[in-house]
């Protein structure tokens, strides 16, 4: 999607994104601003010069800042966090709530573990990983023992290394803690979804592979002999959260996919009940936005499912604070068609969650930024949105800006007690764009639990 000058700064611009993007292109760049385009290049020097001059002549010298109007205060929530181990560093990629057996499970990239916590938050090592969690899904099989199936990145690192898996770990009964690898080898996978898709009665999955340059959708279809197979649906970079549900009616398993990272977007992916899909674009949003999350919720109670979406990756060529980072809200117009409603700027924003926290019959919303303006304003790390009136929102900042960096949020009713909590992990080194700045959050607190006290 065409980028316009103004979203980025002339510096950014000049010294940066238009010399990672000629290499793309078959040119080289020196440093200075000068280029070098060769016989096998995709266009000629003098057209080159031409776009680079549109950009930089027609961009801003600076981006206008946002401001953050919110009560700095706890809202309907309380502080619950473990006990500090100063001999770990925090570098936590999961965070999830098991409802089944009331656990939560944490993995961490620097140790590539998976550990489980209990109700007075005291962790044991569960499962030494090959790599890094970042998602989990929770089932019992049909002898009634608990599993969770585990997305592992495999990398980090942003180059094409194809090392992620997906592990089925026993949680409960006289094999717990065997797994076994229901697929491997698999491009920086971010999240993966059980469904039935080809309704012959085994459990499929679908696959986000984020990649780098490559990746992309992926079905892992099982087969009589339970072996699976990779079947690419959409393959494009980018695959970073999935949500199923029969979207159309007719009683087969449909997809709804947000790409991030270049070709930005959210896809619906039809069932065509013979082993394919029929795609369709709902929303397209330029590459400079950095896509993080979405989230299907009917927000003005008309039956239809609106989208909740949310960008504010900023890891790439353009390390700058962009305004029109934060939480979007596109309505349903009826036949897919979607419409903005709502914009709350949040810089860096990774994640938002809707839900009736406060159980007053509308919905709220709960976010996270990982990338937040933490030299002046910290506090938009974490934002609870308490819904007034329809799409008007009391902002409430709660003070978490030193307990850690959040990357990564769960939120369920982690205590049992009818409302629901937040979980929020902390990914605390690295990923520091702002300069003379020195963070000051805990480095050393992988997690932290903020209760719901609705309920009390």
């Amino acid at each position: 999607m065409v980028v316009s000058p103004d979203a980025l700064d002339k510096e950014t611009w000049g010294k940066h994104v238009l010399p990672a993007m000629a290499p793309m292109l078959g040119l080289e760049a020196y440093e200075g601003g000068l280029y070098y385009a060769g016989s096998k290049a995709a266009v000629s020097y003098d057209d080159w010069q031409k776009i680079v001059a549109y950009y930089v002549t027609l961009a801003p010298i600076k981006l206008k800042s946002t401001r953050l109007s919110a009560v700095d205060d706890w809202a309907i929530f309380s502080l619950e966090k473990p006990l500090r181990d100063t001999t770990q560093t925090a570098e936590t990629t999961l965070v999830a709530m098991d409802t089944i057996g009331h656990y939560l499970y944490s993995s961490d990239r620097l140790k590539s573990d998976l550990s489980r916590w209990d109700q007075s938050l005291h962790p044991i090592l569960w499962k030494q990983l090959k790599s890094a969690a970042t998602n989990a899904a929770f089932f019992r099989d049909n002898r009634g023992d608990e599993h969770g199936v585990f997305t592992c990145l495999g990398t980090m690192v942003a180059a094409d290394i194809s090392k992620g898996e997906l592990i089925n770990l026993a949680l409960s009964g006289k094999q717990r803690t065997d797994s076994s690898t229901i697929y491997s080898n698999l491009p920086r996978p971010l999240q993966s979804i059980a469904a039935d898709i080809n309704k012959d009665g085994l459990t499929d999955w679908f696959v986000c592979g984020f990649g780098h340059l490559a990746g992309g959708l992926y079905w892992l279809r099982q087969g009589s002999n339970h072996q699976f197979t990779k079947v690419p649906i959409r393959e494009v970079a980018g695959a970073i959260q999935a949500t199923t549900g029969d979207f159309n009616a007719d009683g087969w398993p449909d997809l709804v996919v947000l790409f991030a990272h270049a070709d930005e977007g959210i896809w619906l992916f039809l069932n065509d009940k013979k082993g394919g899909f029929t795609e369709r674009n709902l929303l397209r949003f330029p590459p400079v936005y950095g896509s993080t999350s979405f989230q299907l919720v009917d927000f003005n109670k008309d039956g239809r499912l609106d989208i909740l979406y949310t960008c504010g990756d900023n890891s790439d060529y353009s390390k700058i604070l962009k305004p029109y980072h934060g939480a979007y809200i596109y309505v349903n117009q009826g036949n897919f068609q979607y419409k903005q409603t709502y914009f709350y700027p949040i810089n860096g924003c990774f994640k938002a969650v809707a839900s009736d926290f406060d159980q007053d019959g509308d919905l709220d919303i709960a976010s996270i930024a990982f990338f937040a303006d933490f030299q002046h304003n910290p506090a938009e790390g974490c934002l609870y949105f308490e819904q007034q009136k329809t799409m008007q929102f009391q902002m409430h900042a709660l003070p978490v800006s030193t307990y850690g960096r959040w990357i990564c949020m769960d939120v369920n009713d982690w205590d049992q007690d009818g409302d629901l909590d937040l979980i929020l992990g902390n990914f605390s080194k690295g990923f520091v764009n702002q300069t003379d700045f020195t963070p000051a959050w805990d480095t050393h607190l992988p997690l932290i639990v903020l209760k719901n006290t609705t309920r009390q």
